[in-house]
């Protein structure tokens, strides 16, 4: 089963299949990478793998515009029923292959990357953070949170790939905080 359709089967199955709404782990993750980010709003925002959209919640209120994708059409339906509500102009939530479907033609002064990079080799991360170096506004934001542990679909270490984010030119790190569970880091794209 590749990594799509293995997606789509766990939120098919249930649409919150890390339970990130209820346990106190994954609200607290969320909670500190919102703490982690450096502006109170932004212009336009951009979370690709947004699964079930608990982080598309929490991040919509801050952004007067926001995209969030998922691969998974499941995944997809999710989000947009715990988003229900949100101004239509302000949140977007679109199904996306990613990185073949990346939004190559928008800018964004925010960017999360959150338990999503450990699932694509070296080779396609390193895509993958290049498109989105590309798309980052002067002064805009990369944030990576990723879980630290081994787990069978994991095809990149954390640590690595946070380590190839850290190496995108003209990026200054200003936040990094080690979890014992998680790391959170953010870079800062320089004005120059």
């Amino acid at each position: 089963m590749n990594l799509h359709d293995h997606f789509e089967s766990l939120y098919a199955a249930d649409e919150d299949p890390w339970d990130v709404r209820t346990t106190w782990y994954e609200r607290r993750k969320r909670a500190i990478l919102l703490a982690s980010l450096g502006q109170a709003r932004y212009r336009s925002a951009f979370e690709p793998g947004c699964g079930n959209g608990e982080m598309s919640a929490a991040l919509a209120p801050r952004c007067d515009r926001l995209l969030a994708c998922d691969g998974a059409a499941s995944a997809v339906a999710a989000a947009r029923r715990r988003l229900h509500g949100a101004a239509p102009q302000a949140v977007r939530i679109e199904q996306r292959s990613l990185p073949a479907q990346w939004p190559a033609d928008e800018r964004f002064d925010l960017v999360v990357i959150s338990e999503l990079a450990y699932y694509f080799d070296a080779a396609v991360l390193q895509d993958l953070l290049a498109r989105t170096h590309a798309m980052l506004d002067a002064g805009g934001e990369l944030v990576m949170c990723h879980y630290l542990h081994d787990f069978d679909d994991r095809m990149s270490a954390t640590a690595d790939a946070h380590a190839l984010a850290g190496r995108l030119p003209g990026m200054v790190r200003t936040v990094r905080h080690l979890d014992q569970d998680f790391l959170i880091e953010t870079w800062q794209r320089s004005a120059s």
